[in-house]
C-alpha cells in the first residue's frame, strides 16, 4: 500500500475531503508558528497546565479550609451559648429588642430584664431563637462572630452628664416603666 495515511483513509471512506483539508491547514499553521517561534514547546505546555492545575487545587483547598474554619467557629459559639445560657423558665415579663429591622420579643423574669438593661446580660442568636448569656460570654462570642450578639448594653459607670437638667430631681423608688 503506497501513499500517505490521508490517502488511505480517504480511499477506505473513514475520512472525507473536508476533514483532510482542515488537517492539512492546521498542520501548515503549526509549521508557520514554529518557524516564527510562536509555537510552544509541548513540554512547556504540559508544565503550564500542571501549574494551572496546582493553582486551582490550592484555591480549592483554601476555600475548603475556610469553610471548615467557619464550621468550627459556629460549633464553638453554639457550645458557649448552650453551656452558659441563663434559665428563663417561668418567665412572665416580655423583653423587646431590635434585630436587624424587626422587633423581637423574648420572655424573661424581672431580674433578668433588669440585668439585661444594666448590661450584665446579653441576648445572642442560637439557631432560630434567642438566648440570654452573661456579658463575659457575649464578649467571647463577639470575638468569634459579632453578628451573633444581638443585644449587649454597656454598663453604666454611675455618673450623670454635667448638662442633665433633671440631675437635681430624685427618682422615686416605686416608679415602674
Amino acid at each position: 500500500m503506497a501513499g500517505s495515511l490521508k490517502d488511505q483513509l480517504l480511499k477506505a471512506g473513514l475520512a472525507d475531503a473536508k476533514k483532510a483539508r482542515q488537517a492539512d491547514h492546521a498542520k501548515r499553521q503549526q509549521a508557520k508558528q514554529v518557524a516564527r517561534g510562536e509555537a510552544q514547546d509541548p513540554a512547556q505546555a504540559v508544565r503550564q497546565a500542571r501549574e494551572a492545575q496546582a493553582e486551582r487545587d490550592r484555591a480549592l483547598n483554601a476555600e475548603r479550609q475556610a469553610q471548615q474554619r467557619h464550621k468550627e467557629i459556629a460549633a464553638q459559639i453554639r457550645q458557649l451559648i448552650e453551656a452558659h445560657r441563663v434559665d428563663r423558665r417561668g418567665a412572665e415579663q416580655s423583653f423587646q429588642f431590635v434585630d436587624g429591622k424587626k422587633i423581637q420579643k423574648i420572655y424573661v423574669s424581672a431580674l433578668i430584664a433588669d440585668q439585661l438593661a444594666r448590661g450584665m446580660l446579653a441576648v445572642v442568636r442560637l439557631a432560630d431563637g434567642f438566648e440570654v448569656v452573661p456579658t463575659a460570654i457575649a464578649d467571647k462570642i463577639a470575638e468569634r462572630d459579632a453578628a451573633v450578639v444581638v443585644v449587649r448594653h454597656e454598663r453604666d459607670s454611675g455618673q450623670q452628664a454635667d448638662d442633665d437638667p433633671y440631675a437635681d430631681y430624685p427618682i422615686p423608688d416605686d416608679l415602674m416603666w
